[in-house]
């Protein structure tokens, strides 16, 4: 079972994205949400670091339920995972 005990999270400005973590048991799964997905759950967020990294905590429930399912629908058990503009509107 997937959980997020672990509330890091981190802004890659190369990629655009915000990682943060998730555990499998004892095993950590790296997971990536790009700003275009953080827009889609919060089209008001401002275009700044800070504004992406608010959105991210403000829909983090929703974004943790994206992850659970991407990785519980992964075919290949990795650990890492880009959630995409598509998970979010499964």
């Amino acid at each position: 079972m997937l959980r997020f005990p672990n509330p890091s999270r981190s802004y890659d400005d190369s990629k655009k994205r915000i990682c943060f973590w998730g555990y499998d048991s004892a095993i950590e799964v790296s997971f990536f949400i790009d700003i275009d997905t953080l827009k889609l759950l919060s089209p008001e967020m401002s275009d700044i670091e800070s504004g992406f990294l608010e959105t991210f905590d403000d829909e983090r429930d929703h974004i943790n339920a994206m992850a659970s399912k991407v990785y519980r629908e992964g075919s290949n058990r990795s650990y890492s995972y880009i959630l995409l503009a598509a998970d979010a509107r499964k």
